[in-house]
């Protein structure tokens, strides 16, 4: 299964964490794991990619956690490649892990279609794009729908895709589904074949997780603005965030179009893109994407499996020390996340290798358990 996203709803989360492979890990990291060689931290190095850097050890909190956590992770068996946390626009945090290092590339999955969102707010303040509430077909003329023709695909606007609610017979969490992601890349034109999906429901009523609105989401967004979505996205969101090392790719073995492919990116510039969204679109002094979207995609529109879901982030809820606290965030299959806490003033990135596996949502116990106790108590 080559699933961008997580292989089971998020939601799920919260009932397994007391299974044993998230057991194993937190048990470990906020008890003394006696006989193992201790963790040893050291700060970030300042690399001249525009982030700075801070000694957790000089900020006034128990990092007793942290170290159990990181300690325990040396020594014990996992799926994550790295760890990242940023506090106050600095990184504190950074470790890496399974021959991962802070150079390596990660396969963000799903966190891509989050970055979309971002692509596509910068389409609309350029006038690329004039609404999320414009339909679909004013931007994809061609093709046109040929199966399953039905007079609610005229209503599909582009909100519907990115809250996941078009009405297609689209949810990658249901195997039988017809627009289930696996089934769409073994066809050859997945444009065409998304836009012949039958009809299920009525345009925003009801929203499944569906990979294929948000691939077309990339070619309306490269249809109006006449560049590539890879193109777009170096010119108008990457080069203005500093952003160099990056890739396109996709696990299928077939010519995947543009708007098909997902993105390969570093922790550190996955960090850019939440300290992005926790300053309101601002990066440094530069206003990329308008503070307007940022509030607009990442507060709640509809549920998915439960869960508050935005325009392509997810709104996430966790609680520490007595506290109830709420992430803006972006995931992907395999563990790749980016955690943005803007009560806090905090930033947190992880990436793995746990492809369709619930050993995926170790970070959520790492930030549940580890993090948020320790950092939320200096505020």
């Amino acid at each position: 299964m080559n699933s961008l996203h997580s292989y089971s709803p998020l939601a799920l989360f919260f009932k397994m964490r007391k299974s044993a492979v998230v057991l194993f890990f937190v048990l470990c990291a906020v008890s003394l794991c006696n006989g193992q060689a201790s963790y040893v931290y050291s700060q970030p190095d300042e690399l001249n990619d525009g982030w700075k850097t801070a000694d957790m050890r000089s900020m006034d909190v128990d990092t007793t956690r942290i170290y159990q956590l990181f300690t325990q992770l040396r020594q014990g068996e996992h799926k994550l490649h790295s760890a990242l946390f940023i506090k106050s626009g600095e990184v504190i945090i950074e470790e890496y892990f399974n021959a991962y290092d802070v150079g390596k590339q990660q396969d963000l999955r799903s966190v891509t279609k989050s970055i979309r969102a971002l692509l596509l707010g910068i389409a609309i303040d350029k006038g690329f794009i004039d609404s999320v509430d414009d339909p679909i077909s004013k931007y994809l003329k061609d093709p046109v729908p040929k199966k399953n023709l039905d007079p609610r695909k005229n209503e599909i606007t582009i909100k519907h895709l990115i809250t996941m609610s078009a009405g297609w017979d689209c949810n990658d969490w249901d195997k039988k589904s017809a627009g289930q992601e696996d089934r769409v890349y073994r066809k050859k034109d997945w444009v065409q074949y998304t836009l012949d999906l039958p009809m299920i429901n009525d345009p925003g009523s009801i929203s499944n997780y569906c990979s294929m609105g948000v691939l077309l989401l990339a070619e309306i967004i490269s249809r109006a603005s006449g560049m590539s979505i890879d193109t777009f996205a170096e010119k108008f969101l990457f080069q203005p965030l500093g952003i160099e090392n990056i890739g396109w790719g996709h696990t299928s073995k077939k010519e995947v179009i543009s708007s098909g492919k997902r993105l390969y990116m570093l922790p550190r510039d996955m960090a850019k893109i939440g300290q992005l969204i926790l300053n309101n679109g601002m990066w440094k002094d530069m206003q990329i994407v308008s503070g307007t979207w940022i509030e607009t995609a990442t507060t709640p529109k509809t549920k998915i499996t439960g869960m508050d879901y935005g325009y392509l982030w997810w709104n996430i809820p966790f609680k520490a020390n007595g506290k109830a606290i709420v992430s803006t965030t972006a995931t992907g299959n395999g563990g790749q996340y980016i955690m943005v806490f803007p009560e806090w003033n905090m930033v947190a990135v992880f990436t793995g290798g746990a492809y369709n596996s619930q050993e995926d949502k170790l970070p959520f116990a790492i930030m549940n358990d580890v993090f948020l106790p320790t950092f939320i108590d200096n505020n």
